[in-house]
């Protein structure tokens, strides 16, 4: 991988300068107390979704029926990302991780009723991981996946939390392994921290092609909550597409 050039601005180290990223990239995993019904979600709902990682060797053999092709999604946030994409290509199968309790509630809560969290069917096509992402990437085999999202992610903005991004190096090569030649990876953010250091890194590697992003959300990409609460405080997003060489 190539070096970045130049030195730290604002107290954000240059790439050759990140330390390595820790065991696990995020945070606090609840917010406010869970209500019954998302209690219920998480112990009678997900467990039924989780993605089996004993079975990562084959992804496609996880989802109900044969994916055309196989997507991943990091940190999804509230689900309307997942939504959307599980919705407009019912013939792939999805895998999308997320940490935040409240998050994963938000997203359950919108695939079963009330009342029928430990019976509901769940949607075939999607599975989900509610730990670090990378412990599902990392056993993942070579080139098994089609697209790579990483929507509005948490930006981590102080200087010694930079290895905490998953825009990362590393997480870069690993994001490279697990995509096919061709694939897309997918960024979206609207923190000026986060948007200088995604330059910085791709520009520093040699796995994708990194063309300068848009501040328009392309066609075919979904609105996020993220999104519209950046819009509406005055944020630019950018939105990058990443091709694996």
């Amino acid at each position: 991988m190539a070096e970045a050039k130049g030195s730290a601005e604002n107290g954000q180290p240059v790439v050759t300068d990140v330390k390595p990223p820790p065991e696990r990239l995020y945070g606090r995993q609840r917010g406010h107390p869970l209500r019954p019904r998302q209690e219920r979600l998480l112990d009678e709902t997900l467990p039924r979704m989780r993605f089996p990682l004993e079975r990562a060797a084959d992804p496609a053999s996880v989802f109900g029926h044969k994916p055309e092709q196989i997507w991943f999604e990091v940190g999804f946030g509230g689900g309307e990302h997942v939504l959307a994409q599980t919705n407009a290509h019912p013939e792939v199968g999805y895998i999308a991780s997320e940490v935040f309790h409240n998050g994963l509630c938000s997203l359950l809560s919108r695939l079963v009723p009330v009342g029928e969290e430990a019976t509901a069917p769940v949607p075939e096509m999607l599975r989900l991981w509610d730990d670090d992402a990378r412990q599902v990437l990392n056993v993942l085999p070579d080139a098994c996946l089609d697209r790579l999202f990483l929507m509005f992610p948490d930006p981590w903005p102080k200087a010694r939390h930079a290895k905490r991004r998953f825009v990362h190096p590393q997480n870069v090569a690993l994001a490279a392994r697990v995509l096919k030649p061709g694939a897309v990876w997918r960024v979206a953010s609207d923190d000026p921290t986060y948007q200088a250091w995604v330059q910085e890194v791709m520009a520093a590697q040699d796995y994708f092609e990194a063309p300068e992003p848009v501040l328009t959300r392309p066609e075919g990409w979904f609105p996020t909550r993220y999104e519209a609460k950046a819009i509406a405080a005055g944020r630019q997003p950018m939105y990058w597409t990443f091709t694996r060489r």
